[in-house]
C-alpha cells in the first residue's frame, strides 16, 4: 500500500512538473527561437566548461567542435528573434527585460563581445586544456555582462 501511495505522489509530481513546463513554454515564435539559440549556447558551453573544470576528460576534437558551433551560433542573424513586446512583462515565458529595447546598441555591443570571445575560444579549444581554460573567462564574462543587465532572474 505504501508503495502505491509513493507511486501516486511521484506521478502527481511528474504531472505537475510537466504542467509547469508547458505553462512556461513560449507561445511567441521569436521567444521560442531565441530560447532555442540560448539552449544551443548552453549545450556547447557545458561541454567546454565540463572539460575546463575537469569533470570530463579534455578532448581536443570535442572542444574544437563545441567552439566551432559557438562561432556559428553567434553568426546567426537574430534580429527577428527580438521584436519589441517580447519581453518578460509581455510574455511570462521570457526572461528578457524591457531594458533590452531601451538600450539596444549596448545589447548589440555585448553580442559583439561574445562573438569575439568565441572566436578566441575557437583558436584555443583544440590546443590544450590550459588554453581552453584561459579562453573560458572571456565567454563567461560576455554572457554574464549581458545577462546581468538584460535578463530577469530565474524564479
Amino acid at each position: 500500500m505504501k508503495s502505491k501511495i509513493t507511486l501516486a505522489i511521484a506521478g502527481l509530481v511528474i504531472v505537475g512538473a510537466i504542467g509547469t513546463a508547458i505553462a512556461q513554454e513560449a507561445s511567441n515564435p521569436a521567444v521560442k527561437a531565441r530560447k532555442s539559440i540560448m539552449q544551443l549556447y548552453a549545450f556547447n558551453l557545458g561541454s567546454l566548461g565540463a572539460m575546463a573544470k575537469g569533470d570530463v576528460e579534455y578532448d581536443a576534437k570535442a572542444a574544437t567542435s563545441a567552439a566551432n558551433n559557438l562561432v556559428t551560433l553567434t553568426q546567426i542573424d537574430q534580429s527577428r528573434m527580438w521584436p519589441a513586446g517580447s519581453d518578460s512583462s509581455a510574455d511570462a515565458s521570457s526572461r528578457a527585460l524591457p531594458a533590452i529595447w531601451q538600450n539596444f546598441p549596448d545589447v548589440m555591443a555585448k553580442g559583439a563581445e561574445l562573438s569575439e570571445a568565441v572566436v578566441v575560444m575557437q583558436g584555443a579549444a583544440g590546443q590544450d586544456l590550459e588554453s581552453l581554460r584561459a579562453a573560458m573567462g572571456g565567454i563567461g564574462g560576455a554572457c554574464s555582462e549581458c545577462h546581468k543587465a538584460y535578463r530577469a532572474p530565474n524564479n
